[in-house]
């Protein structure tokens, strides 16, 4: 299995620090969990169905129409390269890497690309795929932008695919609303904006005839009752909603403000997280798993990426180490 931040368990079995002692900022998940609705018996006991409730709240969520539910949106991820056949597919890269293991995997011919290589290569190309906000990096390209490369791949019975799993907060920038034209499928998770990655549900949005046969692939009863009741209730909170983008926000710019006081100005970041690139970020991570945070570090190029601290006296202690390490190697 490829590398993923979160893997707590792992830290407290190589580092010897017990599990309620670490700082985990390692995932771009964030760390204020939305209330858990109640479940009634039911979900439990009786087998899911579609159109509950779930699928219009997320419709007017989204704004978009249609859409699929998934088991996170990872169950997607590894089944749409089997969905049409070996071509190939250029990456817009620093990518989060489930992708083009899945479509390698698939058969396809794999094209790692920076923002202007996709403008000499997008017509060679019979898929595009990307994360926007990227990650890790957290770049975040316009709408504009997107459509016109949809356009391009479309007319040629191409797909542009775009993962937009940190777009919750800012979904200005998103182009979800327009995924239902041939050849653009846009994924969205739940976990990380609501901060409830552990139930494990996301959404795809194409046309209606891409997601049946997605549907097929996956089988029926992909997402579970008690899923379905959660997060009903929680795409329909928009009250919480406003109070988590204001919260991701202004934890992000104070983030963004302790690494650029350490030395460390971020490279990019978006309201997830942050992200450093440095030669010594081997050396930066290992510092810090030794005091007990856990933070995501990227070998291809030597970064480190930052999620959000729970509370202020979290990101106090992230301070106070940072300022060691700064002492340290000055």
């Amino acid at each position: 299995m490829l590398e993923h931040g979160g893997r707590l368990l792992r830290a407290v079995q190589q580092y010897g620090i017990a599990r309620e002692h670490w700082l985990d900022l390692s995932s771009g998940i964030a760390p204020w969990a939305f209330p858990i609705a109640p479940i009634p018996l039911d979900a439990w006991a009786r087998l899911p169905e579609v159109e509950d409730g779930l699928e219009q709240a997320a419709r007017t969520y989204y704004g978009a129409t249609p859409l699929l539910a998934v088991a996170g949106s990872q169950a997607a991820i590894q089944a749409l390269p089997y969905l049409r056949p070996a071509g190939r597919v250029g990456v817009l890269a620093p990518c989060y890497a489930e992708h083009p293991h899945a479509w390698q995997r698939a058969g396809h011919a794999l094209l790692e690309l920076d923002e202007q290589q996709v403008e000499t290569q997008l017509d060679s190309l019979d898929v595009l795929l990307l994360v926007n906000p990227n990650n890790p990096t957290g770049r975040t390209l316009p709408r504009a932008r997107l459509l016109a490369w949809h356009a391009r791949l479309a007319a040629r019975g191409g797909w542009l695919l775009v993962d937009e799993a940190f777009m919750d907060n800012t979904p200005e920038h998103g182009i979800v609303d327009q995924a239902g034209q041939p050849g653009l499928i846009v994924l969205r998770s739940f976990g990380k904006f609501f901060g409830l990655a552990g139930v494990r549900l996301g959404f795809v949005a194409a046309e209606p005839a891409l997601l049946q046969r997605l549907a097929d692939v996956l089988g029926p009863w992909t997402v579970s009752g008690p899923t379905r009741v959660l997060g009903q209730a929680c795409y329909a909170d928009q009250r919480e909603q406003q109070a988590q983008i204001a919260r991701c926000a202004a934890a992000s710019q104070r983030l963004a403000d302790l690494l650029s006081a350490s030395g460390l100005a971020p490279s990019g970041g978006c309201a997830l997280f942050q992200y450093v690139r440095s030669e010594r970020a081997a050396h930066l991570h290992d510092f810090l798993a030794r005091r007990g945070i856990l933070v995501r570090m990227f070998e291809q190029p030597q970064a480190l990426r930052f999620g959000l601290a729970p509370s202020m006296a979290d990101e106090q202690r992230l301070a106070q180490a940072l300022a060691d390490y700064h002492k340290e190697t000055t």
